[in-house]
């Protein structure tokens, strides 16, 4: 049999091969499938981490809607809540969130004219129309519906203690406590990472 038929195989008598180098080679091949079986079965849940740094009310809406569909679809998603960001987790202050309508590219408005007074409350007061009449989550509806989907939603202790709140003015389930070093090390570990 020549050696330069591809087809050719130790059962064919092919000479590159001896019976020891293909005992060798199917061994190796178990390994690798075995591997490969226990790859598939490890822990193959995505990881998500959300840093909110905003706390105005259009703002408070994409952590906590993103950080909710994603434990839906059983991801682990921590949302670490800082400076403003932590005004949405404060039980009080999400209540009183507002629309900014200066610089924001959005509004149908000049600048000049956002900047009157009262024209954020007016702004603020007409998305909360338009969400009531759409059916849209209240900020208050979402972040119980992230707590009860698992979402890790946490406070940042440095941003507590510099703006003097108290652990207890957080909503029920809210993780307080926590620094930076515990965001970033779940951000290393995260299949994806977002700053909003």
């Amino acid at each position: 049999m020549s050696t330069d038929n591809p087809t050719a195989s130790v059962e064919d008598g092919d000479p590159e091969f001896d019976a020891a180098d293909m005992q060798a080679l199917r061994e190796r091949v178990e390994e690798l499938e075995e591997s490969i079986a226990e790859i598939d079965e490890g822990d193959d849940e995505k990881k998500m981490t959300i840093i909110a740094t905003q706390g105005s009310f259009d703002m408070a809406y994409p952590p906590l809607i993103l950080g909710s569909t994603a434990a839906a679809f059983g991801w682990d998603v921590v949302v670490f809540h800082t400076f403003w960001g932590l005004d949405i987790l404060h039980e009080e202050k999400s209540k009183n969130l507002k629309l900014s309508a200066v610089g924001n590219p959005n509004m149908p408005m000049p600048n000049a004219l956002a900047a009157l007074p009262g024209m954020d409350r007016m702004a603020t007061k007409m998305m909360e129309k338009k969400i009531d009449e759409n059916g849209t989550a209240t900020i208050e509806e979402l972040i119980d519906l992230s707590l009860d989907s698992g979402v890790d939603l946490q406070a940042c202790q440095m941003t507590i203690e510099l703006m003097d709140y108290d652990e207890d003015d957080f909503y029920d389930g809210v993780t307080t406590g926590v620094g930076a070093a515990t965001a970033i090390q779940h951000m290393a570990e995260s299949d994806i990472q977002l700053l909003v």
